[in-house]
């Protein structure tokens, strides 16, 4: 039987791309909470692991769950309080949004820019509160698809030992493979997750402490909003830039002040993600920065705000799994970041 061509071989390559990526788009209420599932399970295993040698498993799984749920809602309600706080602070100082605004259009006529015909009828004070309250909307059902999350990782814990007991059992090349995979994925997934929560949360406080020393108000507010964006590389920043700096405007009045707010956050954020973030990270998670920009957009186009902080972490598991199969470690090699050495 002859090969098929080489030009028809990329098209239903790519047709088969276009039809997963539009299933997976489909059906996000399905997949998206069991893709979540198995991030958690990978990050938290090794807990319950540790338990059981020394507590009964039933207690193990139940700490284990404990501790997941605390910090799934934990930073649920960290992002609930901090744009639930600037929503309302927004929606209350309505009418000083919409002067600021008419002083911005007047400026503008003044010098002969012609914005109004443009953008007056695109924006107005209700058009940012419409947009704040389906921000709080959109924020409300995040606590259904956390508890969809943990039935899954409940389902998927009391299933990893005897997965992994049957796949050593078959001492086939694939399942071998595989299972040597997932403890790689596994120990990469927690890696990537410390470094970056570190990072985080460093980042989220010299945003606190910058925005209070500049008389910003709500400086809490814009440090948490700044510790849970900084899990979504390069746009989490650039939004958690952007906010404050739209609100200085506001606040004082003046764009000079703004963009002081900007250029120091922009530091702030550059030095963290840019700096201290690779040389934690160090080599054994380096991947191509143009990669994981495009793991954000395309998770993001999937699945929204889920799917661009789940991006990043999928690349890594599916480089890492193609590492383990030989005709695949040259796209994974590629695709690394890392230089080559003789």
């Amino acid at each position: 039987m002859s090969a098929l061509p080489r030009p028809l071989i990329v098209l239903l390559s790519l047709t088969c791309v276009v039809i997963l990526a539009a299933g997976l788009s489909a059906a996000q209420a399905v997949i998206a909470p069991i893709v979540f599932a198995f991030f958690a399970i990978a990050l938290v295993w090794p807990l319950q692991g540790a338990l059981q040698k020394r507590i009964p498993a039933v207690a193990a799984l139940l700490v284990t769950m404990l501790v997941t749920l605390v910090t799934l809602l934990g930073l649920a309600w960290l992002v609930a309080w901090a744009f639930g706080r600037v929503g309302s602070h927004i929606v209350s100082n309505a009418a000083q949004l919409q002067a600021f605004y008419a002083a911005q259009l007047a400026w503008a006529e003044a010098r002969g820019i012609d914005v109004a015909g443009t953008i007056a009828a695109q924006f107005d004070a209700r058009w940012l509160v419409r947009l704040a309250q389906g921000v709080l909307a959109q924020l409300r059902g995040t606590l259904s698809f956390i508890l969809l999350t943990l039935v899954f990782v409940l389902l998927g814990l009391l299933e990893v030992g005897a997965v992994r007991s049957q796949m050593l059992i078959l001492r086939h090349n694939t399942p071998t493979a595989l299972l040597r995979a997932a403890e790689r994925i596994g120990a990469k997934l927690r890696a990537y997750m410390l470094v970056r929560t570190l990072v985080s949360v460093a980042t989220g406080l010299v945003v606190w402490a910058f925005a209070a020393i500049m008389g910003l108000e709500l400086a809490a507010e814009w440090g948490a909003i700044a510790l849970v964006l900084n899990y979504i590389p390069f746009l989490g920043p650039l939004v958690a830039t952007l906010f404050p700096t739209l609100f200085a405007a506001l606040q004082f009045g003046s764009w000079g002040s703004a963009l002081m707010v900007f250029a120091g956050m922009q530091v702030m954020q550059f030095l963290g993600g840019s700096y201290i973030e690779p040389r934690l990270a160090g080599r054994n998670l380096a991947v191509s920065p143009f990669l994981v920009l495009a793991s954000v957009f395309i998770g993001g186009f999937l699945w929204g705000v889920p799917g661009a902080f789940i991006g990043p972490p999928a690349l890594i598991a599916t480089l890492t799994l193609c590492e383990e199969f030989l005709a695949a470690r040259p796209f994974a090699a590629l695709l690394s970041g890392k230089e080559a050495r003789d």
